[in-house]
């Protein structure tokens, strides 16, 4: 963890020495769009961390748009969704600061308290301020009643309403109590993030990757192929995972994927935001020309910032 921190902190920082003016250059029109990305910065003054956590949980130190952008802006990524940081729980001003001050740019997905009262009332107000999304990640053993909770029922309901997404950091276990929401709730649009951990503790179960392939048949569920870093075997140039990719594009077809990098935590010593991107652009030859473009561009263009 220390190595990890010196090298982020020193490499990151000298970027942040070299690049100017990047958030200028970095407009709306064309390019990749990098569909899962945290953000945080070092004030804890302006922007205090919440209950439970301390500067040194922070690795690395700081990850600000600023250092983003020198490593997607050279893969010809110009467009962030950026996904609230567990540091700041449900305050969600430092990402909706950062949307404000680079237009265009960056989509949002917020974490909110579904236990505090008026849910749609702050879900339609994080709305208007360009949020897309909102981050669930279940809490306890018991998946399924977290989900049948008042506080999420009521989310999944507005989200339909108002064509925002339940995005779901879960792990496979999760997949049978999510496939229920989506049969309970048809017109919620879902994502789930990094194919719902498949493979993060080695090779994907065959019967939980049934599971995820499962929520294929509700049309509002996408899923991100994404943190290459932490699935299969852990290693550039995440050709392993060609496998699962093509079945997820079998089954959900490229308009229902997105790529991903899943930054900072991709450009930890050993990986890097080159082969995140390459795995999907350049090296997985069963992608057409027309499903790398769906995949890198026009699936998280429809979902988060139409």
């Amino acid at each position: 963890m220390n190595n990890r921190r010196h090298f982020l902190t020193t490499t990151l920082g000298a970027a942040l020495g070299t690049q100017v003016s990047s958030c200028a250059a970095l407009t709306s029109a064309g390019g990749h769009i990098d569909a899962h990305v945290h953000v945080w910065t070092p004030d804890t003054e302006k922007y205090p961390l919440a209950a439970g956590y301390k500067k040194a949980d922070m690795a690395p130190p700081s990850f600000t748009p600023e250092q983003l952008f020198a490593h997607c802006k050279p893969e010809g990524v110009n467009r962030i969704v950026l996904i609230q940081m567990s540091y700041y729980k449900t305050d969600n001003r430092y990402m909706l600061d950062m949307m404000a001050a680079h237009p265009g740019t960056f989509s949002g997905v917020a974490i909110i308290d579904e236990k505090a009262p008026d849910i749609r009332g702050r879900m339609k107000a994080l709305k208007a301020q360009g949020v897309r999304g909102f981050r669930l990640v279940p809490q306890g053993a018991d998946a399924t009643a977290w989900f049948d909770s008042p506080g999420i029922t009521e989310m999944w309901k507005v989200a339909a309403d108002e064509n925002l997404n339940m995005c779901l950091l879960i792990n496979p276990e999760a997949l049978g109590p999510v496939a229920k929401m989506c049969e309970k709730n048809p017109q919620t649009p879902v994502v789930i993030d990094h194919f719902a951990r498949l493979g993060m503790k080695g090779p994907a179960d065959r019967a939980q990757l049934d599971r995820l392939l499962h929520l294929s048949k509700y049309p509002k569920v996408t899923v991100k192929t994404s943190a290459f870093y932490a699935l299969g075997k852990k290693q550039p140039p995440y050709l392993d995972l060609g496998p699962m990719i093509k079945e997820c594009r079998d089954h959900f077809g490229a308009d229902r994927l997105m790529w991903a990098s899943d930054c900072p935590f991709q450009v930890d010593p050993g990986h890097n935001y080159h082969d995140s991107i390459s795995l999907i652009r350049d090296r997985l030859d069963f992608l057409t020309a027309s499903e790398r473009a769906a995949m890198l561009h026009g699936t998280a263009e429809r979902v988060f910032f139409s």
